[in-house]
């Protein structure tokens, strides 16, 4: 007797536990290859906006313990190194800037602007400079896009490309 012929090209049959043909390989290859692809930039975005939401949590923080300084002492801290918090430094590692507006003329021509070049605040200025540590005065500057600001008198916290 003999036995069942077996084509030339497929060699499973004759051992069935061999293993993945190389074509079987890079298409498993190909498909791991668009998930990572897909992958990659979704949780880098994801990870953007948590630091995005932490700095606007911390900011609102420092925020609160600026207004509980004003309460106790009957006016703004001249600096944010005499309030609980104000040394923490947001998920870039930069430290929060703090300019006195209120009294202050220094402040003059420092403060942050929106797109028509008037001052967001009138109290204080409070923001993060952003992932890039850049920022300028000018909302609209590009320095400035990425940086979490304090807005309207503690009205708006967010990014200062969406104020």
């Amino acid at each position: 007797m003999s036995s069942p012929a077996i084509p030339l090209g497929d060699h499973r049959e004759k051992n069935p536990g061999q293993g993945f043909t190389l074509v079987e390989l890079l298409i498993a290859m190909t498909i791991i290859g668009a998930l990572v692809a897909i992958a990659v930039p979704w949780y880098q975005s994801y990870r953007d906006q948590a630091d995005i939401n932490k700095t606007i949590t911390e900011a609102r923080t420092i925020d609160a313990q600026i207004q509980l300084y004003r309460q106790a002492n009957n006016s703004y801290p001249s600096s944010l190194t005499v309030v609980p918090q104000g040394d923490i430094l947001d998920p870039w590692g930069n430290p929060f800037q703090y300019l006195l507006i209120e009294g202050n003329t220094k402040a003059k021509g420092n403060e942050r602007k929106d797109k028509s070049l008037v001052p967001i605040n009138s109290d204080y200025d409070l923001y993060s400079m952003g992932a890039d540590g850049k920022s300028s005065p000018p909302l609209t500057s590009k320095n400035s896009q990425d940086d979490i600001v304090r807005a309207n008198n503690g009205g708006y916290f967010g990014l200062a490309s969406n104020y």
